[in-house]
Order: C-alpha cells, then structure tokens, then sequence
C-alpha cells in the first residue's frame, strides 16, 4: 500500500506544565493528544477540505506540458503517435486524495509533530492514464494569539516532497513519464500545502470555541480568556483559563478570589483533564445570592399537604411559642439570605453552608400578617455534582437545620423543636427552588469537543477534576 507523509511542526509553548500547585483560580484545561488527532482527522472527514484539492493539475495551455513546453505545439514530443498520450497528460487531475491517517507526537516545551499519511490518485483527460503519487508535507506552524484572545496556530512554512510515482493503468512512454514526474513534483506542492492550512483553520475555530460568553440562564454570565500562554508535555496541551463574572447587564462582577493553591492530580495518558475551581462555585451562589435568589416567601399555598403551616402544627411543638395566639391560624415564613452562602470542596465530598434569618408571621383575617418571632439559622445541604457535555451541575439536599432565637413576642423558647419541623417544609419548598435555580449548572470550557458527560468526578481540595478517556 502506497502512503504518503505529511509532517507538521506546531510551535506550541517554550515550557511545559508544571505538575504542582496551580495557583490560579481559573479553569485548569488539560487535552490529550489523541483529542488533537481526533479534531485533525474529523476536520478531513466532515469538511470539504479534501474536496477542494480535486482538480486539473496542468492544462493544455500551462506549464510544462502547455503550448509553450516539451508537448506543446512545435516540442520535441508534440508529434507522431504519442499525440494522445500528450492531451491525456495535459489534462491531468486529482481524482483521489485517500483520507489522511493522522498521528501525532507532542514535543514537550516546543511543539507538535503531525503525521498525515496519505496518496494522490490522478487520472488523464481521457480517462485511460492513471497514476499514483506519495507525498510528504513537511509543514512548521507558529502560535499566536488572535485579535480575540484566543490559540491561532498560523502556517509559516509549507514544503513538499513527493515519493514514488506509480502509473496505474494506460501506456506512458519513458520520456513522457519523466515529462510528467518533473511536472507534479512542480505543481503539487502548491495544492497539498493548503490542505494543512484548512486543517489549521477547523482547528482553530475549536480552540477559539473554549473562550467567549458562556450564558448563566438570568443570572448573567461567564467569559472565558487564557490567564498564561498555552503550556505542552509529552502527553497533554494545557490552558488555563480564567473566569470573568458578568451580571445581565454586561457588568463586570469582582467576586472575592481565594488565594489558596490547588494541587491538581496527575493525568493519565490518553485521557483530558478539566479542573473546576471553587471559585467558579462561589460565582454560581454569589449571583444567586446578589440577584435575591436565594430568598423565598412560604404561604401554606406553597407548602405540600403532608407538610402543614399553621399555629396548630406549631403548638405541638412549642406551645409558649405562640403565646395567646389561637390554634387554626395560617403561618407565612419569610427565608432572607443577606450573606454569600460558604461552599465547602473537600474529603471527597461537596457541601453547601447558608446563613438565613426566617422570620414567622401568622395570617389575620381580613388584615395583614403580624410577627410571631425570627430565627436566626443555618442550612447545611449535600450537593450532589454531576457532568454534562458542556456543563456541571449541582443538586442539592438539606442534610441539617440549626437555629437560634432573634426575637420573639413572647418568653425564651426552645427552638431545636423546631428544627425537624421547618427542615421538612424547606426540603419540600426552598431546597426545591434552589435546584430549580441551579440548573444553570457551572459552564466547563468547550475546547476541541472534548465531551465531559462520561468522565470520572474527583472532589480535592478547593475544586472538582474531571477526568474522561479519549
């Protein structure tokens, strides 16, 4: 089997990845190789890069087999027999450009090697001069940035070298073979160098998807920009990419950063790697908290059935909570969050703390609701994390309810009675809401179409890793 070698060069970063502390608090993103293969060779399947390299090589009236060269009018091959031979010739064309094989070979702090194997398929005018070519590309690409911010890999050199000429079907004679090798080794240079440019194109608009806007529902939005220079090791591209906080209005919103390093954990070959930052948690409950999201007003209309809300259900529990007040009447809890709730990484485990005053009133026939008493209480719930393609969510359950008295229209109670009770209520009503609300989920960087939905979640210290097989 004939197969031709296209090598190219990409001047990707003068350092590689540490394996230490990462002391950002962006986004850490670490792609394998195998998903830089994958990006070049479906950019050669789905696209028409290898569609657009088909057609005439030389014509009658153009190079070396035009009017002016050896087969042209007046040559010393342009007469007797051969006449055929020299307009099958003339009219050569790319009929086949076999799908490149693509591998590849990462050069730590410098580069990587691309390999695209592959063979040219040409046939005359006439149809009954086949021939068969090797090419090898050799191809250097730099790294820059563009007018964006993004990766651009841009082409700097392109050279071409190709290997054994083979004549398939049809007669050639000697002198016209040699015609013809002199010829394709003239122009197909000029049309295989800009296969690796297309290729550098499609790659480069996958790079530049990772940055930008990513919509946070109504709450506003997060943009992606590279915090460093891309960095490379023999196995893995890295980026790191840091998170700006936008409200709906397009403000840039400055969330307190936490100056604690994280230790990201190795990678495995052949797997991509993306590190979640609990800073980004932070953002996702600071917008909820700024935009009063966080805040709910409890009627008994909004309370499950098997959850009741009246002064009757509360003087089971603490009577001399209640004063004179007489059982049957209606409660109405209003939950106020004015602190950003604490968000906790760590032992494997995800937690969330949120500090709330729940202020008790009760309903008055035809007027409005007076005050009971305020507690003063925190929610401890579990989030339960779970990965998307593009996003990871968060789903949350109220794991304990610890209260304290603020103030009351009656004498010093024991409010811990009350605990059981008002965690039923808000499991059923507030916890709902919240995972309503974090549906949003936290945006992951889209980078080459890695799909995170299957990977493998670790929690460490501080941020989530995701981690999915190539």
């Amino acid at each position: 089997r004939m197969l031709g070698l296209c090598s190219l060069l990409l001047l990707w970063g003068l350092a590689a990845p540490s394996h230490g502390l990462l002391e950002t608090v962006g986004t850490l993103a670490r792609i394998d190789k195998d998903e830089l293969g994958k990006a070049i060779q479906n950019s050669l399947v789905g696209g028409p890069i290898l569609q657009n390299v088909l057609g005439t090589v030389t014509s009658v009236n153009q190079g070396l087999l035009g009017s002016g060269g050896l087969l042209g009018g007046g040559g010393l091959l342009s007469y007797g027999g051969i006449f055929g031979v020299v307009e099958e010739l003339s009219g050569l064309k790319i009929e086949e450009l076999t799908l490149p094989k693509v591998s590849l070979r990462l050069l730590p702090g410098f580069g990587v090697q691309l390999s695209l194997h592959t063979k040219v398929g040409l046939r005359g005018s006439g149809g009954l001069l086949q021939l068969g070519v090797e090419a090898n590309v050799s191809s250097r690409v730099a790294l820059g940035v563009s007018p964006r911010g993004t990766p651009i890999l841009i082409l700097k050199r392109c050279s071409t070298l190709l290997g054994h000429i083979s004549l398939l079907s049809g007669l050639l004679p000697a002198p016209l073979f040699e015609v013809a090798e002199q010829t394709l080794f003239k122009v197909l240079p000029g049309m295989l160098c800009p296969v690796v440019d297309s290729v550098l194109g499609v790659v480069n608009e996958l790079l530049g998807a990772a940055l930008g806007l990513v919509p946070l529902g109504a709450l506003g939005s997060v943009e992606f920009s590279l915090a460093t220079l891309p960095l490379i090791s023999n196995q893995y591209i890295e980026l790191d990419i840091n998170p700006i906080v936008k409200s709906v209005a397009g403000d840039v919103i400055d969330f307190p950063k936490p100056h604690v390093p994280v230790k990201v954990p190795p990678k495995d070959d052949h797997t991509s790697q993306v590190t979640v930052p609990l800073y980004l948690f932070n953002t996702v409950f600071g917008l909820l908290q700024a935009n009063g999201a966080l805040n709910i007003d409890l009627t008994p209309e909004l309370v499950p059935n098997n959850v009741p809300l009246s002064t009757t259900d509360l003087a089971a529990l603490a009577p001399e909570a209640l004063g004179k007040l007489p059982p049957g009447q209606h409660l109405l809890l209003f939950l106020r969050v004015k602190d950003v709730p604490i968000i906790t990484l760590q032992n494997k485990k995800a937690a969330v703390s949120i500090p709330a005053s729940i202020r008790v009133l009760f309903a008055v026939p035809g007027g409005s609701p007076e005050f009971l008493f305020e507690l003063n209480g925190v929610l401890t719930l579990k989030a339960q994390l779970a990965p998307s393609a593009t996003k990871l969510h968060i789903s949350l359950s109220l794991e304990r309810l610890s209260l304290k008295l603020a103030s009351s229209i009656t004498n010093t109670f024991d409010v811990s009675r009350l605990e059981k009770w008002l965690s039923d209520v808000l499991q059923a009503t507030y916890v709902q809401k919240l995972n309503v609300d974090l549906a949003v989920g936290i945006p992951l960087p889209k980078i080459l179409n890695v799909n995170f939905a299957n990977s493998v979640l670790q929690i460490i210290e501080n941020a989530v890793v995701l981690t999915v097989a190539s």
